[in-house]
């Protein structure tokens, strides 16, 4: 008997359009999973087994009536608690927002619903998409699936352990510095970052606005372009939604063709701090773009020796404006006691409900946007954000996608790096400047590093609206290691 949990979304879409199983056998294949392994993963924070089972039925009712159906119709995704959806807890990974039920659909949520997605629930992540390794999550730790000891990545950790322990076939994170591909990366899954404006950042709840972008998780990079498909195109209630159609990424992602095309291998992207393993299988991985016809030239981005330091002015500085909202008296957790003021209220609230890491990073912001710290610290990190978006502009004249190691390590053990914030930063190395600049980013599993058998990721890179080149890479280079591997790379993930 076939595993439905182990299809792909494409194959699951199939065989429900063609009758081989319903929606509703594939929702409870996947309800049954989680069910059975999540206590062990903690992946998800809400399992909305109804409201699933009930899109589930609607869409096997809709194919029996000969009405057309979606891609992706019938496929179960897992949402990340950041996404507002309308009656089902919404808690963005913190304790501040616990038991909060929202009245309206983000619209990613919305298109996934008009697409005959089932929606199995919401997923882990840091607080308030603020960590590296889903460590910070109010509502403890996510594991990785590959090895119940080491972290999924983060914020979107518990989206790509959701993929990765075949809990669900698609998933939803966001990304603002690395926060899906770094996730990806760790877990042997593919993860995309859009294009800045390419998806719809209504009813997602805000860190960083100009930085935040929400894209799929996929054990595919064919699935991934589908979901993207199914997010991404203009949306009017977001005034930075990019008025243009979703590029032609699904063609893309099928073309499996890269002669004539030039791929930048980015040189400040490698060297000291990476792990031998991951160096090499990047290394390798250069090699089979080049036997597929690809053309490799080396590029240089002198900016990106910044980018982290910029980054980490920029966006706590966001985090500080946009968190400001969370006050104990309109919505969420209120503390107080007896006569208290507002003041009063709005402390205790805030102590209580934000963690340690919300904390740091909401005094880093207001530092730095403070009188007489302005334009030395967030004015000048704003200068180098322009240099890198520079850097990137002059790389892809010479190259058409620039690739690069997706984190320069892979999984940590839990608790490692919990006491040293620098070196928790550190993993976004690779992913930051993508972010600062705008443009496109996907990562892909190129292999297991010798040294403990962990999955290491690919970052490919593209420039603004122009997603369908990344994919065009991704979707070749994939298929090139599935002939060699014999078989997907998560199959080998332990059994759960």
């Amino acid at each position: 008997m076939t595993d439905l949990t182990k299809l792909t979304a494409v194959e699951i879409a199939t065989g429900i359009k063609s009758g081989d199983f319903s929606a509703v056998a594939v929702t409870k294949a996947h309800l049954d999973r989680i069910s059975r392994i999540d206590s062990k993963i903690n992946a998800f924070l809400h399992v909305d087994t109804e409201g699933a089972l009930s899109q589930a039925k609607l869409v096997d009712e809709k194919r029996d009536a000969g009405k057309a159906l979606g891609d992706l119709a019938g496929v179960p995704v897992a949402v990340k608690d950041i996404f507002t959806q309308k009656g089902v807890p919404t808690t963005a990974g913190s304790k501040i927002l616990e038991g909060w039920i929202p009245p309206y659909d983000s619209t990613v949520v919305s298109r996934m619903k008009q697409a005959d997605m089932v929606l199995l629930g919401k997923v882990n992540m840091d607080e308030f998409a603020m960590g590296s390794s889903t460590e910070n999550s109010g509502y403890g730790p996510t594991r990785n699936p590959w090895d119940l000891d080491r972290i999924p990545g983060g914020s979107s950790g518990g989206s790509s352990a959701a993929v990765a322990g075949f809990m669900s076939s698609l998933a939803v994170g966001t990304d603002t510095g690395g926060s899906i591909r770094q996730p990806a990366a760790v877990t042997g899954t593919v993860g995309v970052k859009p294009t800045y404006g390419g998806v719809s950042r209504y009813g997602m709840i805000a860190l960083a606005s100009s930085l935040d972008q929400a894209g799929p998780f996929a054990r595919t990079v064919l699935d991934a372009a589908l979901l993207h498909k199914v997010m991404g195109g203009h949306d009017h209630h977001d005034s930075t939604s990019i008025s243009a159609p979703v590029p032609p990424i699904v063609e893309a992602a099928k073309s499996l063709d890269l002669k004539g095309m030039k791929i930048g291998v980015v040189k400040e992207l490698s060297g000291e701090g990476y792990q031998a393993g991951v160096l090499s299988l990047f290394q390798d991985s250069v090699a089979i773009l080049k036997d597929l016809g690809a053309q490799i030239v080396e590029v240089s981005c002198p900016s990106f020796e910044y980018a982290l330091a910029a980054y980490y002015l920029i966006q706590p500085s966001e985090c500080s404006s946009n968190l400001a909202r969370f006050d104990g008296m309109r919505y969420g957790m209120r503390v107080a006691e007896g006569n208290a003021g507002v003041e009063e209220v709005m402390s205790a609230t805030r102590a209580a409900g934000f963690g340690a890491e919300v904390k740091r990073r909401i005094m880093i912001g207001t530092y730095a946007l403070s009188s007489g710290y302005y334009d030395a610290y967030y004015g000048s990190a704003q200068k180098v954000r322009t240099l890198i978006a520079q850097d990137y502009a002059k790389a892809f004249q010479k190259a058409d996608v620039l690739i690069s190691p997706t984190s320069p390590v892979t999984a940590f053990k839990i608790g490692e790096k919990t006491n040293d914030p620098m070196a928790m930063y550190l993993n976004d190395i690779c992913t930051i400047p993508v972010n600062l600049a705008g443009i496109g980013g996907m990562s892909l599993p190129i292999g297991l590093d010798p040294a403990d058998s962990l999955p290491v990721g690919l970052q490919v890179m593209s420039p603004v609206m122009q997603d369908d080149r990344m994919y065009r890479v991704g979707g070749a280079l994939e298929a090139a290691l599935l002939n060699h591997w014999g078989a997907p790379l998560l199959d080998r993930a332990q059994q759960l």
